[in-house]
């Protein structure tokens, strides 16, 4: 059998479940795949997705460390920044940037996780 890789799915470290909640659902326009709970009193671990992206949160410990990163390679990068702009938003007002490597905008969370939506230009 050959070897065949699958997209992969970021894990961010969250700490305050309606501040994910509203930047990821409402900001992002991010839609709930699933959530999970061991017990109601235990944290919380959320799976979403925006079209083909996944990301999965958690507010598990041993996850995932505050401040990762992840690039998301896209089409239409400038109507994504205008879109997330027009929203005015009040903890993020995401710019756009041109670089060596394409045009790119980058949103923080308020975990300080990074989404690094990359556009190639050729």
């Amino acid at each position: 059998m050959a070897i065949e890789l699958a997209a992969a799915t970021p894990i961010f470290r969250i700490f305050d479940e309606a501040k994910a909640r509203e930047f990821y659902l409402d900001f992002l326009e991010f839609k709930i795949d699933f959530e999970h709970r061991f017990a109601p009193d235990l944290p919380l671990y959320l799976g979403l997705s925006r079209g083909p992206l996944k990301l999965h949160l958690s507010e598990h410990s041993g996850d995932a460390s505050p401040g990762s990163t992840a690039i998301v390679y896209m089409k239409g990068v400038r109507e994504l920044q205008a879109a997330l702009i027009a929203k005015q938003y009040r903890y993020n007002r995401p710019g756009l940037a041109e670089q060596d490597w394409g045009l790119e905008c980058t949103v923080i969370d308020p975990f300080r996780n990074q989404l690094k939506f990359l556009e190639q230009i050729k």
